[in-house]
């Protein structure tokens, strides 16, 4: 039987550290295949069984192309016409939605056009007439793993151009750098060139006008071009607001010509991994070089730990307390429908914090596309529909129709995905809060899809703070002791964080007297009495570094507790000494007296530590305030209370 059981346990482990090994060692891959006629190609991938997460709505794939002339598509299964004859270098980017697994893997096949059998081009890939530049990724960032960033491009002007387009990326809002460029793909001959101090302005003030779109695309519409004067400073503010760029200039654009470039981007692993963090890319587009207009455009994404379409997110990641007050916070909710069939109704119920006023709502922008619904009124027509309620806001799109991902003929993922973008101010009484709140999402009467997590929080900021007072030394004989001291502190704190201190102290204070009775013999043989009287003034120069956690328990009192360590700078000592002689064994008759005074100096003497107990009242967070602290010393009799006032800044 034991053998049996030893056996049964190893075979146990056997099994377990295979599983382990599986899950970590192999990689999926999805491969290309096609059907070729000519110049006409036709794609169909081939994937790995999707691992479903559960609870949520059905795993599937989406899919970008790249048909290596230039091209791309999102379709499951495109078809292509090529124009010119030649090898082209297909690639295919998978990305799993609702999936436990990592992305497939997939190798770029080439496909070999030998003859032109189909003239009837069409652009898979072309521009509005009224937008000229676009700039969007296939998915959103996940730490370590790939992304594709497209630029397109359009010359809208009625003559060759030759002009220049400029990625900036890794904004140094963040410590690390999010993304690594590992690759481009230009099909116009598009050269990489090296340019020193570019960089591109903050598009907060940006006059722009974008269109609307349900994917992570802005379009820039053509009278949004930037005069002469605003070049120079775009691109030099740039520098201030992200770490690397890529430069490509291009040659011979025909009027109405569209192109695209392919940028693969590594996310590190060192890319910050809160899921509801913003990062940015910015596009700069220079139509022809010989002139200074330009167009500009910001790319944000929302970090994520698994290709969802159903997400929240925030810019209030890390906000300065000291400047947020006036400040608009962005959120943005997207969300995709995964039916079979279209939704008529589209319910969002967000939580919002108590930190933001909800009276400063306003939607940015929204789709689908809608006005926004009359109070008090039923109507036919499509809106869009907001309920302030205590601790939520309701969004609901009514009269829509937004298409199922599954649902027939539906080609586009694009088309069945939208999104609210709304701004809040912070209330007037709010306090430094780590916020959290997420999303409900109601498609017609189904089950709600819930979001992730959207984070605000503050940076710590530093405070500096005043402080003076009296400490009392009830064991030390006539004390009298005044500092002065600097503290330092996170700003404004909410409830518990630290404290630093630096104190100097001027401290005065005298020994206990002794004294001290001997019977001495004089040289005739008589006994005498000698009273020898000592008594000690001491006055100090005192550092000491107090550190403390402390504890709001509302806006004007506070707690707190720590330990301190000290050092005499420098100390001076009085040493009065009275001798007395008397004629006999009593003090009847006192023959002599004398009295002396040595002095003594010390540096850097006396290292003291001990615990300390705090309390404040008056203003807790910041400004005047006035508190008590008891220290108890781990030398004896130097226990003391400090009375003093504080001012923090």
């Amino acid at each position: 039987m034991k053998k049996l059981f030893s056996f049964i346990f190893f075979l146990s482990s056997f099994l377990l550290f295979s599983q382990v090994q599986v899950k970590d060692t192999i990689t999926r891959r999805a491969n290309i295949g096609y059907d070729k006629n000519g110049n006409q190609v036709s794609f169909k991938p081939e994937t790995p069984p999707l691992i479903q997460i559960a609870g949520a709505p059905k795993a599937s794939y989406s899919y970008f192309w790249e048909m290596g002339d230039g091209n791309y598509s999102k379709e499951p299964t495109p078809k292509h016409t090529y124009k010119k004859t030649g090898n082209h270098k297909v690639n295919l980017t998978v990305t799993n939605n609702y999936d436990n697994g990592k992305p497939p893997k997939t190798r770029p096949k080439t496909v070999a056009i030998n003859e032109i059998t189909d003239t009837n081009y069409s652009e898979m890939a072309s521009l509005a007439d009224s937008v000229t530049y676009k700039i969007f990724n296939n998915r959103e960032p996940v730490p370590d793993e790939e992304m594709i960033v497209v630029v397109t491009y359009k010359n809208n002007l009625d003559y060759v151009a030759n002009g220049k387009l400029y990625l900036f990326y890794n904004d140094k809002e963040f410590k690390n750098n999010n993304f690594e460029l590992t690759e481009y793909r230009a099909h116009f001959n598009e050269k990489e060139t090296i340019e020193d101090g570019f960089a591109c302005a903050d598009e907060l003030n940006d006059t722009h006008q974008f269109l609307a779109s349900t994917s992570n695309e802005v379009s820039l519409k053509t009278n949004s071009f930037v005069k002469e004067e605003n070049l120079e400073m775009t691109l030099l503010e740039c520098k201030s607001q992200f770490r690397n760029a890529n430069v490509l200039e291009f040659d011979g654009m025909n009027p109405n010509e569209t192109r695209n470039v392919f940028f693969t981007f590594k996310t590190t692993p060192e890319m910050i991994k809160d899921t509801s963090a913003t990062v940015k890319m910015r596009g700069v587009y220079v139509p022809d070089r010989n002139y200074k207009n330009y167009k500009k455009k910001t790319l944000e994404m929302e970090i994520v730990t698994s290709h969802d379409p159903n997400k929240m997110s925030s810019n209030g990641l890390f906000m300065n307390y000291r400047l947020v007050r006036f400040k608009k916070l962005n959120f943005k909710i997207k969300f995709q429908n995964d039916g079979e069939g279209p939704a008529r109704t589209i319910r969002l119920e967000t939580d919002i914090p108590d930190m933001l006023d909800k009276k400063t709502l306003q939607i940015v922008d929204s789709y689908p596309k809608c006005p926004i619904c009359p109070k008090g009124e039923n109507v036919t027509y499509s809106c869009l529909d907001t309920i302030i309620k205590q601790k939520q806001i309701h969004f609901t799109f009514k009269n829509i129709y937004l298409p199922g991902s599954t649902q027939k003929n539906v080609m586009e993922k694009d088309s069945t995905k939208g999104f609210v973008k709304y701004t809040m101010k912070l209330a007037k009484d709010f306090h430094k809060q780590t916020t959290r709140s997420r999303t409900s999402i109601f498609f017609d009467k189904n089950e709600p899809v819930i979001t992730n997590y959207a984070v605000t929080r503050f940076l710590p900021g530093l405070s500096i703070g005043a402080k003076t007072g009296y400490n009392l030394f009830p064991d030390l004989k006539n004390s009298k002791s005044y500092f002065v001291a600097a503290t330092i502190s996170p700003y404004k704190s909410y409830r518990w964080y630290w404290q630093a201190e630096y104190q100097n102290s001027l401290h005065q204070y005298q020994s206990e007297t002794e004294v001290k009775e001997e019977i001495r013999q004089n040289a005739a043989g008589i006994l005498q009495l000698r009273r020898t009287t000592t008594r000690s003034e001491y006055n100090a120069v005192t550092m000491e570094i107090p550190v403390l956690m402390r504890y709001n328990i509302n806006n004007y009192l506070g707690v707190g507790a720590g330990i301190i360590t000290g050092v005499n700078l420098s100390e001076k000592q009085d040493l009065h000494t009275k001798v007395e002689d008397f004629e006999g064994p009593n003090t009847d008759f006192l023959l002599k007296e004398s009295n002396t005074t040595a002095n003594f100096k010390e540096s850097f003497s006396q290292f003291k530590s001990g615990i300390l107990f705090d309390f404040t009242a008056g203003f807790a967070r910041i400004g005047p305030s006035i508190g008590a602290r008891y220290h108890v010393s781990f030398e004896k009799n130097y226990n003391y209370w400090q009375f003093y006032a504080l001012w923090k800044f």
